[in-house]
């Protein structure tokens, strides 16, 4: 790639960055705004429209979900076992 392709493709992506805070504060603050039925059914409605991909590619990432969620199990008894410990003690 030449030095002035990369250039503009930085230029474009600072252009991008511009004001992206504001966008994500605003975001935080829409979505603290919600109720726990509005944020359940906006989780629903995400589902159903990405659901047939889901289904699609289910077969490409099946290993890394399994692995991931065999990851999270053995954290959470890692967890579980650390609270088991420091039951008694005072903090």
């Amino acid at each position: 790639m030449t030095e002035m392709a990369q250039s503009g493709e930085h230029e474009q992506l600072r252009r991008l960055r511009e004001g992206w805070e504001e966008v994500e504060a605003e975001e935080t603050r829409l979505l603290r705004e919600m109720t726990i039925e509005e944020s359940f059914q906006q989780l629903l409605s995400l589902q159903s429209d990405f659901e047939p991909q889901l289904q699609r590619t289910e077969s490409l990432f099946r290993a890394d979900r399994l692995a991931y969620l065999e990851d999270l199990q053995n954290k959470l008894g890692r967890l579980e076992e650390w609270k088991k410990k420091r039951r008694g003690r005072s903090i």
